[in-house]
């Protein structure tokens, strides 16, 4: 799959270029649904499929106070969309300037710099362009001018509702893991890189990995039993999601304590600072709260890191089970 960053980049030649387009945070099932159908248009016609998406949120440049969590980072949602076979992902920087660009001049831009169209995915509710100018009416009216179809697709829906990024976000935050892994149609997983703790882990004989969840939707605070995927490898894992009320101290009134993701890789001593880490989340063990003293606190590790041991021994003899059946 090509990377690209500006649809002047593509060079599709003769051949005709079908496109799917929208920010598609998570992938999910909906998103599915308008790639394919791009993906399929384009072995149908002999052409180039492309997918255009843009390297954040719109809401980070046009209502910064009300940008959702995202689902994915950028780079697991591109590997998540490269999974659906198009040929091509071209991913759009979207800042202020590019903001300003009216619905229809993006259109024609894109028809003069991607050859012929035959063929534009969207959702069905797809807005886009300077004020929301661009809608499906708008891509039928100029598709008739450069003669592309447009497939505005329906939404998926899952018990009796839609599919969307809202609705994965809010099974995320409530911890239904099970539920957004059905509505993304693979098994949802925390993904960030590894950034630097201050060490306390490490001192207490239990060292961390802490992921960068940055603008991430978050499960809800708490210790939970997880696989981690670093480095190509699968671990079992204990995940702590919050503030460590036992450890934190000097925190003034009115500066509010920041939420951490702390994982202890089980059976694994490295350095994997700067690398990227999946967490896949398999039962939420207990709450976050304060202990007393740093006894209390190591004994409840050892027992969170037991079950987390034999918790994700379990997932892995299932998964096993299950190849071995198929």
């Amino acid at each position: 799959m090509n990377l690209l960053h500006a649809t002047a980049e593509l060079q599709a030649g003769s051949r005709p270029v079908c496109l799917a387009i929208g920010v598609f945070d998570g992938v999910h099932l909906g998103h599915q649904r308008v790639i394919r159908k791009a993906v399929e248009d384009a072995t149908r016609h002999g052409g180039v499929s492309v997918v255009i998406t843009f390297d954040r949120h719109p809401a980070a440049v046009l209502a910064p106070a009300r940008v959702p969590p995202l689902i994915y980072p950028l780079g697991r949602r591109l590997r998540a969309i490269e999974s659906l076979g198009p040929d091509a992902v071209c991913v759009i920087h979207f800042d202020k300037k590019f903001s300003e660009t009216g619905g229809e001049e993006f259109i024609r831009g894109l028809a003069r710099d991607c050859g012929m169209i035959k063929s534009l995915s969207v959702g069905r509710g797809f807005a886009f362009g300077r004020g929301r100018s661009g809608n499906v009416a708008l891509l039928k009216a100029l598709g008739k001018e450069f003669h592309f179809a447009v497939h505005a697709l329906a939404e998926v829906s899952l018990d009796g509702r839609p599919v969307s990024s809202t609705r994965v976000r809010e099974a995320v935050g409530a911890g239904r893991f099970e539920e957004a892994g059905r509505m993304l149609g693979r098994p949802y997983a925390l993904c960030g890189s590894v950034v630097k703790g201050n060490g306390v882990g490490r001192q207490m004989g239990v060292p961390t990995a802490n992921l960068d969840a940055t603008g991430l939707v978050l499960p809800p605070p708490g210790v939970y039993a997880a696989r981690a995927l670093a480095r190509g490898r699968s671990y079992a894992a204990a995940v702590n999601i919050g503030c460590r009320p036992t450890l934190a101290s000097g925190i003034g009134d009115l500066v509010a304590p920041q939420v951490q993701v702390e994982a202890h890789l089980l059976d694994f001593d490295g350095d994997i600072y700067g690398e990227e880490m999946e967490l896949a989340f398999l039962k939420r063990l207990r709450e976050e709260r304060k202990f007393d003293g740093l006894s209390a606190l190591r004994a409840q590790i050892a027992w969170d890191i037991a079950q987390a041991r034999e918790l994700a021994g379990d997932a892995q003899a299932g998964l096993h089970g299950s190849a071995a059946s198929d």
